[in-house]
């Protein structure tokens, strides 16, 4: 590390190089020395007075490789590329050093493929024979461009001159092929010369991480533990990095107790790592722990907190940290600010989301691609897809994720067309497909009801080499089950080789219940009941089927067995924001200070849809009371006050966006597809399913939810 006192009084003396009358009490360091510590300390500037000054004094002629070398350095180190490359053009002999300086200043500024062109004019073109040094920075240019083919012709160079036994050189072999290749072809480097020290090893372990080969990864920290190798902070990085991945709690605890142990400097990116494991493993309170023990808080770290919370579902608890890091005076960069709007995605605070986009775009984040995917994310999420598709459109870089986001975006709001618009668009811009995206693929076919095309894209999956897992299963369950057919659906899910969780059989329940199939939705219910005796949801699904066939014993009796267990159904809740403020609802609520307002207006909306056909649906209401109780019971419903207030509070023009915990009973979604009518508005719910946009009498989802 340089010092920052030997560097301030070195480059005091610079101007004593151009002033030969005057000296200070020392005679001033070399400007060789100078023009080093000028690249360390990155001082353009005081770099471009001894440029000057070699200039004036005839030292950077082509022929002075010392010089013009050290000015290569320089320049690279500053990010001036093309002066480095005017110098290094410029010279008539050129030697080792002049290369690696300038390959160096490539590789650290991303032009990956310059130095493999650097390299190749090396060897054809100057007949200078590379060391282990110029190749271990060709390898790393190799593993950060993935550029497979150059770094396997590196690697048979290599071979040929004998360089392979050189550390630097396997570390770099080893770092290439654990980036790049199977994790066979990493054990077969591994092998071929012995001899690991800890940069061999944290190689493979970055390699394998990124990779996502964690049993492998398991592996190479077991033969690290055996071989007895002294770990340093990327060691420590990488294995935190394991276990959160692996979500091992007690190995990371062990590993913080050894860690503890050791003389090791507990520094920022070790920390980070630590409340990454924590926030991965479910301890929150851990990572809490940790950040709160630290002297000082960098960026890296308020964000590594913030991404804790956010991982363990407290977004309200991470957007406070938020804060409190504005408070502390650090600036949020581009990860900050993603992890701040996803966890502002996870309350669908929509006000919060604009103010926060106004920041990145203020900041100068607006084009980060990881900043465009959580916008995408959180605008979708908070029910305005509209805006979702604008920054988008916008986006000029795009990766996987954000196509992704954008598909799942519009499925998740119903809109199954444009989702598969949007696929059809991320196939033409050679984009590949993953996991995720077929998840939103196969979501948009199911909203549309297209069968055949669903089971294509689940075969176009394999032809992929994408394996279908269970949510993509429960999707083709889920499209069966909308277009009616019922055994269709049951006997699919008795022939997949898959474990079905009880959401999945609580999919093919709901589809029963809104076909009025209630005999096998009462016998599918019963069985994952034996299954899981307490999953309230197939009681109510249950409860419901008894209700609309008007069976009340069967009522009571699911009553009775939800008593006896202590199991209570979760209380049905909406909430609105206007002006910042969250006003929440539950049925027949008057705890808010407006509610006797709010009941008139809803008693208005009722009046007014009911010449419209509305007739309230008192099949939905789970007693066995008069019809004019049941009609009271629908009434004030917790989203239909919801957007009673939004109606009165709102400009005639703006979207109502209401958020509801539990799925929207029948009565209330006719009645909000009326109100739409009356009212001339966008009305957005978004239930435990999905958003329903009611416009003009119609909603998104065809009434099938």
């Amino acid at each position: 590390m340089l010092n920052p006192r030997k560097t301030h009084a070195s480059l005091r003396y610079g101007p004593y190089l151009f002033k030969h009358n005057q000296s200070p009490s020392a005679p001033p360091p070399h400007p060789i020395k100078l023009l080093k510590l000028s690249a360390d300390t990155k001082n353009l500037k005081f770099g471009k007075l001894i440029h000057a000054y070699l200039i004036i004094t005839n030292r950077t002629t082509k022929n002075n490789a010392l010089e013009t070398n050290s000015l290569i350095n320089f320049y690279a180190k500053c990010n001036e590329l093309f002066t480095a490359r005017k110098l290094f053009d410029g010279m008539r002999q050129r030697n080792l050093v002049s290369w690696s300086a300038l390959m160096t200043g490539y590789l650290h500024n991303g032009f990956s493929f310059e130095v493999i062109r650097l390299l190749k004019d090396m060897v054809s073109g100057d007949a200078v024979s590379p060391n282990e040094y110029i190749f271990a920075i060709a390898l790393a240019s190799c593993s950060h461009s993935r550029r497979v083919e150059e770094g396997q012709q590196c690697h048979c160079y290599i071979l040929k001159s004998g360089l392979v036994f050189h550390q630097y050189v396997r570390n770099a072999l080893l770092h290439m092929y654990s980036k790049c290749f199977s994790f066979q072809e990493v054990m077969w480097i591994w092998n071929l010369v012995p001899g690991n020290d800890v940069f061999a090893y944290n190689s493979v372990l970055s390699g394998v991480l990124e990779n996502g080969y964690l049993k492998e990864g398991f592996e190479v920290l077991r033969r690290m533990v055996s071989d007895r190798v002294k770990w340093d902070t990327v060691t420590y990085v990488n294995v935190f990095g394991l276990c959160a991945c692996l979500k091992d709690l007690r190995l990371g605890l062990q590993v913080h107790g050894k860690m503890l142990m050791s003389d090791v400097e507990c520094d920022a990116y070790v920390s980070s790592a630590m409340i990454n494991m924590y926030g991965k493993c479910r301890e929150a309170l851990n990572a809490r722990r940790v950040f709160d023990g630290l002297r000082s808080q960098n960026v890296v770290l308020w964000t590594a907190i913030i991404a804790a919370y956010f991982q363990n579902g407290c977004f309200e608890e991470a957007l406070n940290f938020f804060s409190k890091m504005k408070l502390d005076g650090a600036r949020p960069n581009e990860f900050t600010f993603a992890v701040t709007l996803n966890a502002t995605a996870g309350l669908s605070a929509i006000r919060l989301g604009h103010l926060l986009h106004a920041c990145t775009e203020k900041s100068g984040f607006k084009d980060y691609v990881t900043v465009g995917n959580a916008l995408i994310n959180m605008y979708a999420k908070s029910g305005n897809i509209q805006a979702a598709n604008k920054v988008f459109s916008d986006m000029t870089l795009r990766d996987t994720i954000t196509w992704n986001a954008m598909i799942c975006g519009y499925s998740h709001h119903g809109l199954g067309k444009e989702a598969l618009n949007v696929f059809q668009e991320m196939l033409v811009a050679e984009e590949y497909p993953n996991y995720v995206t077929f998840i939103g693929v196969l979501s948009a076919c199911c909203h549309l009801g297209l069968v055949q095309e669903g089971f294509c894209y689940l075969n176009q999956m394999k032809e992929s080499n994408i394996v279908p897992g269970l949510e993509h299963y429960t999707c083709i369950v889920g499209l069966l089950s909308k277009a009616g057919r019922l055994d269709d659906a049951q006997n699919f899910m008795r022939s997949m080789p898959v474990k079905w969780d009880v959401v999945a059989w609580r999919t093919l329940i709901n589809a029963c219940h809104i076909h009025r199939n209630y005999g096998l939705g009462k016998r599918i219910a019963e069985w994952v009941l034996e299954m899981d005796p307490n999953d309230v949801g197939t009681y109510m699904l249950l409860s419901n089927m008894y209700a609309k066939a008007k069976r009340w014993d069967g009522v009571v009796k699911i009553r009775k067995l939800m008593r006896d267990k202590n199991l209570k159904k979760e209380p049905g809740v909406s909430w609105i924001e206007i002006r910042n403020v969250a006003h929440v609802f539950v049925s027949e609520d008057t705890k808010h200070p407006e509610h006797n307002e709010i009941y008139e207006k809803v008693k208005e909306l009722l009046t007014m849809i009911k010449p419209l056909g509305y007739v309230p649906d008192t099949g939905a209401v789970l007693h066995d009371v008069e019809d004019e109780q049941k009609d009271h019971y629908l009434s004030y419903h917790s989203e239909k006050l919801a957007i009673a207030y939004g109606l009165m509070k709102t400009p005639s023009k703006a979207p109502i966006i209401v958020i509801k915990n539990l799925r929207m009973c029948d009565d209330c979604h006719l009645a909000v597809k009326l109100i739409s009518k009356v009212a001339n508005r966008m009305i957005i719910v978004r239930d435990t399913n999905r958003f329903h946009h009611f416009q003009e009498g119609y909603c998104s989802c065809a009434d099938y939810w």
